[in-house]
């Protein structure tokens, strides 16, 4: 059963809540549980894994796509208080390709219930309307992303990620891995770690274990 400040939350991050009638809401509320979800866990694992919508309460969820080959592909993250609807592709018929979704962070979030969702989706256009305006943003993040990786040279892109980090964060430390920023870059390790390097010698951050310091932020901007 969720808490009263878990179910404050529902309402403020689904814009639908006040377009329910109190028995749609006890319906949601009775059908949603909150899951703590631990770091490099995979929550969602494709098309065949419908597990409904998920509410990010805090830490980090990266959705991202596996090719044939193996290699990941990072298509957007949600922080705290974002909603993911490509979890839920047996409620989305617009959903046709297989999206995995993994904890970047230690996580706390809020599960509803597939069935459930789809009931309501179903009998209350507000909700439709909600599940396919959040698809049809997920799926600008998604071309954003690639554009990035097409068209965006890698010292601007690792830039511009450090950046949005510390903004994210409000810290000049970036507490994560090589590998981790790879993921996020859809790049190599090694690629990150010889551009941080570099980054390094020109004064622009410093880098130490699992940590990277961001001394210079407008010679960072200026690369972008």
């Amino acid at each position: 059963m969720l808490k009263k400040n878990e179910i404050n939350l529902l309402s403020k991050t689904l814009p639908f809540w006040n377009n329910l009638d109190q028995d749609e809401k006890e319906l949601l509320i009775s059908n949603a549980f909150i899951e703590d979800v631990d770091q490099g866990q995979l929550i969602h694992q494709g098309n065949n894994d419908c597990i409904g919508i998920l509410v990010v309460i805090k830490g980090f969820l990266r959705t991202y796509i596996v090719s044939d080959e193996g290699k990941e592909v990072t298509l957007y993250r949600l922080n705290a208080n974002d909603v993911c609807v490509l979890s839920a592709a047996c409620v989305l018929d617009c959903i046709d390709f297989d999206v995995l979704v993994e904890a970047q962070t230690k996580c706390q979030i809020i599960q509803i219930s597939p069935a459930i969702f789809l009931q309501l989706f179903s009998q209350n256009i507000h909700v439709e309307l909600f599940s396919y305006k959040l698809a049809t943003e997920r799926f600008s993040d998604v071309m954003w992303a690639m554009q990035q990786i097409l068209f965006i040279s890698f010292d601007k892109r690792l830039a511009a990620f450090l950046l949005d980090e510390s903004n994210r964060s409000n810290s000049l430390d970036i507490k994560m891995t090589h590998e981790q920023i790879a993921q996020n870059l859809n790049s190599a390790r090694e690629v990150v770690s010889r551009m941080l390097n570099y980054f390094a010698k020109e004064g622009y951050v410093s880098l130490s274990r699992g940590q990277i310091h961001i001394i210079d932020k407008q010679s960072l901007s200026s690369l972008i």
